[in-house]
């Protein structure tokens, strides 16, 4: 079955919220996703990038701010194709689903940045659309939050709880090693 990587919203605006200290899960999210991108690269396998543009001038995701940047580590290499998304799924839209279905793509890996938003977004989008999701849960991750009742959810709450809501009914969860060997 032909597989490819998203690796989505790998942008500067996470690595500034990570460089004042703000708590997140899964500190080897990085390292997991370089792995997949090498192993992607190596074989020869799709891969595709998604960033996201906030519309709004103050977003740090806004097009003319720094924090729209790719992470250095996952820079696209010149044949991998991106899609810019202004939403939270990389397929509302955006050319990605032509992507995938022209590559001949069946099953799709997603990594990268929110575990609980644009990740858990795009994987559902994915599922609902017939391709078959796998969650890297390891090379995914989050911030803690505060819901609308003023309880606090800590970054590793927050992550299990988008792995829980993911697993066997729309993805498979997998880890990255278990990715690897595949």
């Amino acid at each position: 079955m032909k597989t490819a990587l998203l690796v989505i919203d790998v942008q500067m605006a996470l690595a500034h919220e990570d460089a004042l200290g703000t708590e997140r899960s899964c500190p080897e999210a990085e390292s997991n996703i370089t792995q997949l991108l090498e192993k992607f690269r190596r074989d020869g396998s799709t891969v595709v990038h998604i960033h996201h543009h906030g519309t709004d001038p103050e977003d740090p995701f806004h097009p003319d701010a720094p924090g729209c940047a790719v992470q250095p580590f996952a820079a696209p290499a010149t044949n991998e194709p991106i899609v810019v998304k202004t939403g939270s799924s990389g397929f509302v839209g955006t050319a990605l689903q032509a992507i995938l279905q022209d590559a001949g793509v069946e099953r799709v890996i997603l990594c990268g940045a929110t575990a609980n938003h644009c990740v858990e977004s795009t994987t559902r989008s994915a599922a609902d659309l017939g391709f078959q999701p796998i969650y890297a849960a390891d090379a995914v991750w989050t911030y803690g939050l505060t819901g609308p009742d003023g309880k606090s959810h800590n970054a590793n709450q927050v992550h299990s709880v988008s792995m829980a809501t993911l697993a066997d009914e729309i993805a498979d969860v997998k880890s990255t090693k278990y990715i690897l060997v595949q």
